[in-house]
């Protein structure tokens, strides 16, 4: 899908890139090879820093910025529905952080792999699901709505984030 604002190319940049993390993560912790593989820690590193830099900026910018705007144009119910999903991706990978961060320093205790993979795959499957909502409804939405000035000032509001 192409998009024709800046903003709304930005934000599909990202969750491609999202996905890009979210699969290599996946596929890393379902391998659960040995800590100081480099493809391990690679995964894992970029997996952290997804959740604790890029989802708390994306999510925050959308809430506070998009969501709102939806609204306002009458599509408040898919505003909603993702505000609500940013809620239960949020809670997910606050269990799941802390098991990355372990595995990530090679502590993990080798009882926590299975949670690990279980948590993982959850959020994995919720984080995809959530980012082709968005792609395929709010991302055109916006598309079509904004103008030139908006989409300067949002592009910009975010780039300063």
């Amino acid at each position: 899908m192409s998009f024709s604002h800046r903003i709304t190319r930005q934000l599909d940049e990202e969750h491609r890139e999202a996905l890009a993390t979210l699969e290599r993560f996946e596929r890393a912790v379902a391998r659960r090879t040995a800590a100081g593989d480099a493809a391990m820690t690679q995964a894992l590193a970029a997996f952290i820093r997804l959740v604790e830099h890029d989802i708390g900026r994306h999510f925050g910018f959308e809430e506070d910025e998009l969501f709102t705007r939806l609204a306002e144009a009458g599509e408040g119910d898919i505003a909603e529905l993702l505000s609500e999903e940013h809620e239960t991706l949020r809670a997910v990978a606050a269990e799941l952080l802390p098991l990355a961060r372990a595995a990530a320093a090679g502590t993990l205790a080798a009882d926590g792999w299975g949670t690990l993979q279980r948590t993982a795959g959850e959020l994995v499957e919720r984080q995809v699901s959530h980012i082709q909502k968005e792609t395929m409804a709010m991302l055109p939405l916006l598309d079509d709505w904004l103008d030139e000035p908006t989409d300067a000032a949002l592009s910009l509001a975010y780039a300063e984030l």
